[in-house]
């Protein structure tokens, strides 16, 4: 890369924050309002052309990892068969139905091309509608449909998409062949990612180094990628799976390793999707092919638009009563809409090899359908929740009332394990009482509030001495207390947001105590 190019992505990166930050500050989405100053900007700039490796290699391991690390394990698989039917039948699909159109509407394009472009725009990115879906508190079971959705979605859209220019430049000649290629690149990646998950499951709690813990973690969806590409496996579902593993076993880690971690994936996550967004506006100019008209191009961006999003509804209605217990319909109108698509698909489109035939009208038609989806979809997304009255204000009383009783229990524990260490009361002298009655009056308070919350009151209390002997008492009950949040956890008594915001306050407790 030249150094004028580096400057112009430099001031791109540099821009977008600055949008980013307005955007934060007043309540705005994001996401959608990267896109429109992108799209503004790129009729006043000279082009910055997306580089399909850079978005494969860098920008979308870290950004997948992060979302698998932060979501759960024990919730996505309560809804294993909504997130299959999303990520692999509703991607495969809508390769089909837009194939179709486009063969149809183009029949000059081969129908190996036209399939290829249907599997790069059929795996929606959940970025946006999470976000949204988030602020706007959306019911904690399809949030979890969506971001498992977006979490492999990729992996069968970008192994669906190699089998179809494989077909379409002859390398490829059956479809027993290009099964056979989907099932190795999943399963190998499945095993790759099994395996890494494995070694580093072990590896990461003996360093005992939060900075060093941090720093490989940094590395480990790079590897995890990298490794299963190599092999030509899929390195979404490698990454996807040693992120959900390692996010599931974080309590295992040290309170440092957590408290870094915490920070560096919100960083890493604002920064790396602050300029993909921004990088999706500003392909606007260099995208438009020159051998055909403009109510061409129009029609055939409308015609690849509405059948994405139409062959999301026709796979989401009916599929969406295939479940055990059938969703209220309000929440399935909300999935079918959560269409969005983002950079992976775009990414894809300008991987297409050079002299592919149809190349520059497939990345048009991609980049169109990327801006509708984000533009329309993305921006009457919260007004149809605020519509349809889709809340999650049960969820929210639950969750207090189970954090309550959580803290009731982990804080019996805790005191169990200060009075395992001290003598009776008549045999402790001055100091240790005082430290002892500091550290029942702290749990007590805490376990106060998280009644107060429900407009009720109980409580208790524990812990120790000065210095030395408050933090070596006080750390016990710490480590009781978060035994109990990940047993209860276990068994499903709480939610796995619920545990990560009671650890987090034992976190902050422990880095004050070991200050």
């Amino acid at each position: 890369m030249n150094p004028e190019m580096a400057l112009r992505l430099l001031l791109v990166a540099a821009g977008a924050l600055l949008v980013a930050a307005v955007a934060r500050r007043r309540g705005w989405p994001a996401p959608l309002l990267l896109v429109l100053a992108g799209l503004i900007a790129s009729l006043m700039v000279p082009p910055v052309p997306l580089d399909s490796e850079v978005v494969l290699l860098i920008f979308l391991p870290p950004l997948l990892y992060s979302a698998a690390l932060d979501s759960s394990y024990l919730r996505l698989r309560e809804v294993t068969r909504p997130v299959a039917l999303l990520s692999v039948g509703l991607v495969l699909f809508t390769m089909v139905v837009v194939g179709f159109v486009v063969h149809l509407l183009i029949p000059a394009l081969p129908m190996a091309a036209a399939f290829a472009l249907g599997a790069i725009i059929a795996p929606p990115d959940a970025v946006a509608a999470v976000a949204v879906a988030r602020r706007l508190g959306l019911p904690r079971r399809t949030l979890t449909i969506l971001i498992g959705e977006s979490l492999f979605n990729d992996a069968t859209a970008l192994t669906a998409y190699r089998v179809a220019i494989g077909a379409a430049t002859g390398t490829v000649f059956q479809l027993t062949g290009a099964v056979g290629q989907f099932l190795y690149a999943s399963v190998v990646g499945v095993v790759i990612g099994v395996a890494l998950a494995l070694a580093f499951g072990w590896l990461l709690p003996r360093l005992k180094d939060a900075l060093v813990e941090n720093t490989i973690m940094l590395m480990i969806p790079f590897g995890a990628y990298l490794v299963a590409e190599m092999v030509h496996a899929s390195g979404v579902i490698s990454v996807v799976i040693v992120g959900l593993y390692l996010g599931a076993r974080m309590h295992r880690q040290g309170f440092g390793t957590r408290l870094v971690a915490s920070g560096v994936w919100k960083m890493v996550d604002f920064f790396l999707e602050t300029i993909v967004f921004a990088l999706i506006g500003l392909q606007l100019t260099y995208v438009i092919p020159k051998e055909y008209t403009g109510w061409q191009l129009a029609g055939y961006a409308l015609a690849v638009f509405a059948a994405a999003v139409l062959a999301r509804f026709v796979w989401v209605i009916p599929t969406s009563y295939l479940q055990r217990s059938r969703p209220p319909w309000p929440n399935v109108v909300i999935v079918g809409w959560a269409g969005m698509r983002g950079v992976v698909s775009l990414a894809a489109a300008f991987a297409i090899p050079e002299g592919f035939e149809g190349k520059d009208l497939m990345i048009f038609l991609t980049f169109t359908t990327v801006i509708g989806t984000l533009l329309v979809q993305g921006l009457t997304f919260p007004a149809l929740i605020r519509r349809l009255r889709v809340t999650s204000e049960n969820e929210v009383y639950e969750d207090n009332l189970g954090e309550a009783a959580a803290k009731q229990a982990a804080i019996q524990a805790g005191l169990d394990a200060l009075n395992r260490q001290l003598p009776p009361d008549d045999e402790m002298d001055e100091i240790t009482l005082d430290v002892v009655g500091q550290l029942r009056q702290k749990t007590e308070r805490r376990a106060m509030s998280a009644w107060e919350r429900l407009g009720g009151g109980t409580a208790q209390d524990g812990s120790e001495t000065p210095s030395a002997l408050y933090r070596r008492l006080r750390g016990d009950m710490v480590a009781a207390e978060r035994e109990v949040f990940v047993r209860l956890r276990n068994e499903r008594r709480i939610d796995d947001e619920v545990m990560r915001r009671m650890m987090a306050e034992l976190d902050f407790e422990e880095a004050i105590l070991e200050r």
